[in-house]
Parts: structure tokens; sequence; C-alpha cells
């Protein structure tokens, strides 16, 4: 099972990334779970998503606790939400920022901690496109390339099926653009 931890704001589609990558997995044939935490949150506070992603039934009803990737939707989280609280040992940490992993892992001091960290300046993408800065799906291009969870294709077959044809269209060249930008190394 891959389990990933999002971390956004409210209103920054934080949930449905998680939506989206499950229907991409499920598109794959694997079985899946997304969820949001809920609170008290509002516009702008922060909020985690998850996603389970099995090829096998998913029989855990709980948050998840220990990620095997964690992806941070707005970088200003780092101040106030321990990110990388139980991500595995060579787990995937996915930041939306322009700078190196290198820059990532020493903002987070988890310098030769065993975690593979990438970026992708979603921000800008997002701009650049949607004249939005709405991250989340530039945020799935990014993860894809730095895991392989899901292929392309099903990631944009599941952006046709939510989103009207132009926005969707939009959104997947975000994805392809992501996928193209982002970087890692093991920091």
């Amino acid at each position: 099972m891959f389990e990933v931890r999002w971390h956004g704001r409210g209103g920054q589609g934080a949930w449905t990334a998680s939506n989206l990558l499950a229907q991409a997995a499920l598109k794959e044939g694997k079985h899946v779970q997304s969820f949001p935490t809920f609170g008290p949150e509002r516009m702008g506070a922060p909020i985690m998503a998850f996603t389970r992603i099995s090829d096998e039934p998913i029989e855990l009803h709980c948050g998840v606790y220990n990620p095997d990737a964690v992806v941070i939707l707005d970088f200003t989280l780092i101040k106030t939400v321990n990110v990388t609280d139980g991500l595995k040992f060579e787990g995937y940490l996915l930041a939306n920022f322009k700078g190196s992993p290198r820059e990532v892992a020493e903002q987070l001091n988890i310098v030769g901690k065993g975690f593979k960290i990438f970026t992708t300046p979603a921000t800008d993408i997002a701009v650049e496109i949607l004249r939005r800065p709405i991250t989340n799906t530039a945020m799935i291009g990014g993860l894809i390339k730095a895991t392989g969870i899901v292929e392309l294709e099903s990631i944009n077959q599941a952006l046709t099926e939510r989103f009207s044809e132009k926005i969707a269209e939009l959104n997947m060249k975000v994805v392809e653009k992501a996928f193209e930008e982002t970087r890692g190394e093991k920091v």
C-alpha cells in the first residue's frame, strides 16, 4: 500500500488533488481511499488530506500516520506544521518550491534523514497556465514524476471526468509542465 499525506490551506484544493489521484489509481484497477481531515477549518487554515493506493483491498479506516509521500501545496506551512511527522525512511517529500531539494532539506532541518526530496514550482506553473495560483494539479504532476504511482494518462482521464473540457485541458497542461519541471534528490 502507498500512502500520501497532503498539506495545504483551506481552499487550495488538497482534497481535490487527493481525489484526482485516487480516481487515476482506480482507473488502473487499484484499490483507493481519499479523505480530508475535518474540523473548524476555514479558508486559509492548514488542512490535510490523505490518499491510499493498493493492489489489495484496503481495510484501514484511519488517518495516514506513516506516509510514503508528503505533498506540501503551500511551503509557508513548514513554519507551523511538522510536515515530515511520521514520513517513512526513504519516503518522498514533494514541496511547492522554486529552489532546490537541498534548500528544502536545510529549511526543514532534515539533511541526512534519508528522505527523497522533490521540488515543483507549482505556483509559477499555475499562474502561467491557469492565471491563478491554484497549485493542486501541478503538485499531482510532481508527485507522479517523483513516485510513478500512477500514469499521466490516468490523471488526464480523471481530470476530463471532473472538469469541463476547457478546464480539464488547462489542468492537463499544468500536470505535464509540473512533471517536466519537478526535480529531486535524496538529501
